[in-house]
């Protein structure tokens, strides 16, 4: 378990399912946390129960998936997760949904992303972390700079939301600029 002051990450478990199902099949979440990407949502339950089959296989070295609770109840909120973990390069990639909407905007989703950035780099020694979202989501653009990611570039137009084109925003994170952070 991974502990902040409003969140804890812990590791996925079979009963998380019906979380993500619910979460993965309502609109909002959907469109603010993939673009309204068909391939996150919605989907069936059968198609999340293959996904968790895969997801709780998953190699702690490679990739994993935390559930994001809040701290002082346990419930499940959300879920964060790092994938594409290269040892050699010492880069990983992260992601982060909070699917509960109560907690959207409250400051839980930054502190989840804080504590997967902070686990990375002081558990595995990694160089450089990374992420995106989309340009209509300027929550997470706003959350993800405060958090001390830089823009590194977009690709113009990439991302198609109810017939509107935005750009695909893409942040790094350095080892030395989160070090100098937590300083």
């Amino acid at each position: 378990m991974i502990e902040g002051t409003k969140v804890k990450l812990r590791a996925l478990r079979a009963e998380d399912a019906e979380h993500h199902l619910r979460w993965r099949n309502d609109a909002e979440t959907v469109r603010l946390a993939a673009a309204g990407d068909p391939c996150f949502g919605p989907v069936t339950a059968e198609a999340v129960g293959l996904a968790f089959d895969t997801m709780l296989k998953l190699v702690p070295r490679e990739a994993a998936v935390f559930t994001v609770e809040e701290a002082g109840t346990g419930r499940a909120i959300g879920m964060a997760e790092y994938r594409d973990l290269d040892p050699y390069a010492g880069v990983a990639t992260i992601g982060i949904t909070i699917g509960e909407k109560e907690f959207w905007g409250r400051g839980h989703g930054s502190e989840a992303v804080q504590l997967v950035v902070d686990h990375l780099f002081g558990a595995y020694g990694l160089r450089r972390l990374e992420l995106d979202t989309w340009s209509g989501n300027e929550r997470a653009v706003r959350s993800f700079t405060r958090l001390g990611f830089r823009e590194e570039g977009r690709r113009r137009s990439a991302v198609l939301v109810g017939g509107e084109r935005y750009d695909r925003v893409l942040f790094g994170m350095l080892r030395e600029e989160w070090a100098a952070d937590t300083a």
